[in-house]
């Protein structure tokens, strides 16, 4: 009998050992598995609730009215409906935006309130990117724990009481584009860490108290755009912003800089720098802002001669030059900017005449010019020999008066007396030159036209065979709808309105009155009536109201007959009453921006709309030989009729606007430079004005202002670079659920486009018609048969 061995006797118990430890480890396993998952949700809750605590105590901390609030212990504050007081929006369950405002309400914060408890409970949304706390009442130093919503991109705390030095914690955060401090009582210097935020678009510390000089690495923000200090008490020289070529306002109003002007970049839209201590010249290179809008240089201590070039930037509607020491002679020939609507030239030592262009019988231009020694006499003046006297006084340097003495100012005068001699020569040989050539053209008109004509390109001239093929079917389609136009008498006309009643009047503007009337067949017209300013006969109008008959088209609103009301003594005439279809449904900004809007399009609907405005637009410009452009389209001139078609209201026509300029708007870009490159890009400025109506479109918000537009636009630009719940929480909520991401997508890159300060980077009309067809194309299938009473795109 063999001895029992160990590892027999072992052998059942040591399987048995090993499974049960197989069995705990696997047990195990799917314990940590479980563990992990339980935690990583729990993880999950607790960052969703934080942000929720956060949000509620926020709302504790500023003694939020309710009336006022729609947020509850059990609010969904991501889902909740934004006011004019508060609005909040998320991503991804994420707080990305706060806006709370005291403009309607006034903020009664409670006693021992802090500013520093605040920011730490903002500091618990570590997805914030835009913070806007304005007039609050907050007050006491900018808290330190802003540094911490290192996801910031834009930061507004305007209108409070906060006071001391900027934290420089404030430069942590690295992706910052928007900065305001306005109306505050923030004081020390502003820091050179400011140039380390180096994708900030918009600084403005407006209204403050800040002091010392401003920083250099102010001129290391190329993307900046807007740079607001006025009202502060900044001293010593401006820093070189010559290369921020983005820079389009540089307001620095209301300080102590100076002397020197400072370098700016020749993009610039609106310089201000009133009120300072500038003293040394306007250097020539303000003349090359061809983009300026607005020049205001007054009550400063500016010496030197003033460039009558800056007069005729294209641009320029604003210049106040007033209250300086400014010399120079000015001539009656200077080109001014048609686009000039107030000078002041007052207090200066200018002698001369007052240019031509400056003068204005209508009144629409605000033209100061008192305390010069001008010619003009209409605003008082002081004597030649004055300013003669002052302007060499100021032109000697301090230190070298004692030096150069009466020897000194003989060479200066004599100097000076030679350049205006010059400056005389020039410009009078450069008047006899321009009189030669008006002279020869004018006697050349027909050979001149031959010419053009010989240079008509074979490729243009079917172009306009095309055109007019286009004109016959258009016509055609237009005058399904519409009866022939026709001449009617004045009785017709106040019959159909009794007599021109108030009660039948729809709409007024400074060149007439719109009236809604009843014709004798039933019809119901709209006619306007339009004062004439200048005395013509008949005959003058003939070719006008021919154009206007042409207009035939199912976007565009259509003119039926004209009557004209003449003047006893001389048969001119004195009022032209158009006859106009009676378009019923109001504007289209009154189904997608009015906030009291009964009836909002849906999104196939607008994207139908937006169609037809462009096909509208497109009919104006080929469906006419010659078309009609630069029209300064507004989404109030977009009307809907009784099936909600679009229809335009609003032509460039000469007969239209000739008793005023027309209006173009808070934001119309029109393309400027000579009447080469202006026939050039003409389409594009129409094409403009459509993105500005799109942009609306999109969002579902008013848009007034160019401030509007540049915000707004800015907004879709970083929209397409996110995802699309990102793209749909900026559009209008109405149609937030029903829109295909690739039609919203399309829709926005579009309207970019149409945006861009360069009317070369535009699209063309038919470009825009291609994308927006596009668009309604890769609308979700369910959603493209929900275009209501608008036609779908195949039939607009």
């Amino acid at each position: 009998m063999q001895p029992l061995q160990p590892h027999h006797f072992l052998e059942k118990p040591t399987k048995k050992i090993a499974m049960g430890i197989a069995s705990t480890v696997q047990y195990s396993w799917w314990l940590v598995v479980f563990t992990v998952f339980l935690l990583f949700n729990l993880s999950h809750e607790l960052l969703e609730t934080s942000q929720y605590e956060a949000i509620v105590k926020i709302k504790q901390l500023l003694n939020f009215p309710e009336d006022l609030s729609s947020w509850s212990d059990n609010t969904d504050f991501c889902n909740s409906e934004p006011n004019t007081a508060l609005t909040l929006m998320c991503y991804e369950d994420n707080v990305t935006q706060l806006h709370v405002s005291g403009y309607n309400w006034f903020p009664n914060l409670p006693q021992g309130f802090s500013t520093d408890t605040l920011f730490s409970n903002l500091a618990l949304l570590p997805n914030l990117k835009v913070l806007s706390l304005v007039s609050l009442g907050l007050r006491g130093t900018l808290p330190k724990q802003i540094g911490y919503l290192s996801s910031l991109e834009i930061v507004n705390v305007s209108s409070n009481l906060f006071s001391g030095e900027i934290p420089g914690e404030i430069f942590y955060l690295k992706s910052l584009q928007t900065l305001i401090l306005d109306d505050n009582k923030f004081t020390g210097q502003v820091p050179e860490g400011v140039g380390s935020l180096v994708s900030l678009s918009v600084l403005s510390f407006k209204n403050n108290s800040f002091s010392g000089s401003l920083p250099d690495s102010l001129a290391s923000l190329h993307t900046l755009r807007i740079l607001s200090l006025s009202g502060n008490n900044f001293s010593g020289v401006v820093p070189n912003l010559h290369k921020l070529s983005n820079l389009q306002v540089l307001d620095l109003e209301s300080n102590n800089l100076g002397p020197d002007f400072p370098s700016v970049p020749k993009k610039l839209v609106s310089l201000v720098l009133r009120k300072n201590k500038f003293s040394l010249g306007v250097p020539k290179e303000v003349s090359s802002c061809y983009q300026l809008k607005k020049l205001d240089i007054s009550s400063n201590e500016l010496v030197g001669p003033f460039s009558p070039t800056i007069l005729s930037l294209s641009s320029l509607s604003y210049l106040d030059i007033s209250g300086n020491k400014l010399t120079g002679k000015l001539l009656k020939n200077v080109t001014c900017s048609q686009e000039l609507s107030f000078v002041n030239l007052s207090s200066n030592y200018l002698t001369g005449d007052l240019p031509a262009c400056l003068h204005s019988s209508s009144g629409s231009k605000i033209v100061l010019f008192s305390g010069n020694c001008l010619w003009n006499k209409e605003q008082w003046q002081h004597p030649y020999s004055f300013c003669q006297n002052e302007a060499l006084a100021v032109s000697i340097e301090p230190h070298k008066k004692k030096v150069e003495g009466g020897h000194g100012k003989a060479v200066l005068a004599s100097s000076m007396v030679g350049g205006f001699v010059g400056v005389v020569a020039i410009t009078g040989l450069a008047f006899v030159v321009f009189r030669k050539e008006y002279a020869k053209q004018k006697a050349s008109k027909a050979p001149q036209t031959r010419l053009i004509l010989e240079k008509v390109s074979p490729a243009h001239t079917l172009k306009l065979l095309n055109d007019a093929r286009y004109l016959s079917e258009t016509r055609k389609l237009g005058l399904l709808g519409a009866p022939p136009y026709r001449t009617f008498v004045l009785d017709e006309l106040r019959e159909a309105t009794n007599n021109f009643d108030i009660s039948n009047l729809i709409g007024a503007s400074s060149s007439g009155q719109i009236y809604k009337g009843r014709l004798t067949d039933g019809a119901v017209v709209a006619i306007r009536s339009i004062r004439m300013m200048k005395r013509h006969n008949v005959q003058s109008y003939t070719h006008q109201l021919g154009r206007i008959s042409k207009i035939r088209y199912c976007h565009l609103v259509s003119t039926i007959g004209h009557c004209f009301e003449c003047n006893q003594d001389d048969s001119s005439v004195s009022r032209i009453c158009l006859v106009l279809e009676f378009v019923p449904n109001g504007t289209l900004r009154g189904v997608i921006s009015e906030a009291n809007s009964a009836q909002k399009l849906t999104w196939t609907q607008r994207m139908s709309a937006a169609i037809g405005i462009a096909k509208g637009i497109q009919f104006l410009h080929t469906g006419l030989v010659p078309g009609i452009f630069s029209n300064q389209l507004k989404i109030t001139d977009i009307l809907l009729d009784q099936n909600f078609h679009v229809k335009i209201s609003k032509y460039n026509l000469r007969l239209l606007t000739e008793n005023k300029k027309m209006d173009s708007g808070p934001f119309s870009s029109g393309s400027k430079g000579n009447n080469e490159q202006r026939l050039k890009y003409e389409e594009k400025d129409d094409v403009y004005d459509f993105g500005v109506i799109l942009l609306e479109i999109i969002s579902g918000r008013t848009i007034n202002t160019k401030n509007d537009i540049d915000v707004s636009k800015d907004i879709l630009i970083v929209s397409l670079t996110a995802d699309e719940i990102a793209r749909r929480n900026i559009i209008d909520p109405s149609v937030r659920k029903e829109c295909s991401d690739g039609s919203l997508r399309t829709l926005m890159e579009l309207c970019i486009r149409c945006l861009s300060g360069e009317p070369s980077q535009r699209p063309s009309v038919e470009d825009l018609i291609w994308n927006l067809q596009f668009a309604a194309q890769v609308q979700d299938p369910w959603n493209r048969d929900t275009y209501g009473n608008l036609e779908s795109p195949a039939h607009v």
